[in-house]
């Protein structure tokens, strides 16, 4: 049995839901987990952030629900309406994090949440990636240098693609995949104790 993380860098709940996921996996360090981007804002969705009206009170509720943090550096960084949520770039910053240090993926991709939610940082920015580097203790020309390649945007194109075979089309999906077997032990905002409930009900129902 392994995990399927589906999320959006650029997700407020997904960046919600980052404490319960690293929970979980703490909980669980025997299960494997791939962190998939799912491209939120991309093609004609990527536009300033002022067309998109609810995000303000979207925010309030995921901290209400969740007690994410939304920094003064981000409020700041949107201000103005102006800045535009690449999806494609921030899948291009997981997958060059993930590329780096696989066994830390899950780590890293909250990591890049609180670089924007928190710090104001934008995820199209390779300087960014050098910051989550130096402060996970990895190698900053590595990763930006990764950010930059080819081989992050086909990857990128790949997770979209994964997301969509696996029928995701809503941040964050945490799904528990077993042979042909597939759960989902969470869609948006879910609990540690829910996830783990779900998850314990799946195991329990494995052919022997």
């Amino acid at each position: 049995m392994k995990l399927v993380y589906v999320f959006d860098a650029y997700c407020g709940w997904s960046h919600g839901f980052s404490p319960t996921l690293r929970e979980v996996m703490s909980l669980h360090p025997e299960l494997d987990v791939d962190v998939v981007s799912g491209g939120l804002f991309t093609g004609s969705r990527r536009v300033p952030i002022r067309e998109f009206g609810y995000v303000q009170g979207a925010n309030a509720r995921i901290a209400e629900l969740t007690g994410a943090e939304f920094g003064e550096a981000y409020d700041r960084l949107i201000a103005d309406g102006s800045f535009v949520m690449d999806s494609h770039a921030a899948a291009r910053g997981v997958a060059a994090l993930r590329q780096t240090a696989p066994a830390r993926a899950v780590e890293l991709a909250t990591e890049l949440q609180h670089a924007f939610y928190v710090d104001g940082l934008s995820l199209s920015d390779p300087t960014t990636y050098r910051k989550i580097a130096a402060r996970a203790g990895l190698d900053e020309d590595e990763v930006a240098g990764a950010f930059e390649a080819t081989e992050s945007r086909a990857a990128a194109e790949a997770d979209f693609a994964r997301a969509a075979e696996l029928g995701v089309d809503a941040f964050p999906t945490l799904l528990a995949i077993d042979g042909d077997r597939v759960t989902v032990l969470a869609n948006g905002h879910a609990t540690t104790e829910e996830v783990e409930r779900r998850l314990t009900a799946f195991a329990s129902t494995r052919s022997s």
